[in-house]
């Protein structure tokens, strides 16, 4: 069955898009990681220069990069990689330890 960019385009869950692009995928790993995956999955299309490929031929570096995005998961975890902005800010209200002195 082809596919098509605008079919992509309206995907909005983790799931559909391994549906979509026909990857098997372990539904543990996704429902735990959903949002990571598709963060990096995200970050990896934006890397991607798909200019002068056909819709076939972006939609199948769609899917390797889906397919990289995932397979991440199996050997990390999401604060070693870290894609949010939240896991990057260091706490202003936070007072370590080593930061008090005693008198």
């Amino acid at each position: 069955m082809s596919r098509t960019l605008a079919e992509f385009n309206q995907l909005t869950d983790a799931e559909q898009f391994f549906v979509f692009f026909d990857l098997p995928y372990n539904s543990n790993i996704v429902n735990v990681n959903r949002l990571h995956v598709l963060q990096k999955f995200s970050q990896l299309i934006k890397q991607l220069d798909v200019t002068g490929l056909t819709e076939a031929e972006t939609l199948n570096q769609y899917r390797l990069a889906l397919q990289q995005a995932y397979t991440l998961f199996f050997t990390s975890n999401s604060l070693e990689q870290k894609l949010f902005k939240v896991f990057n800010e260091k706490p202003q209200n936070l007072v370590l330890l080593t930061d008090i002195g005693s008198d």
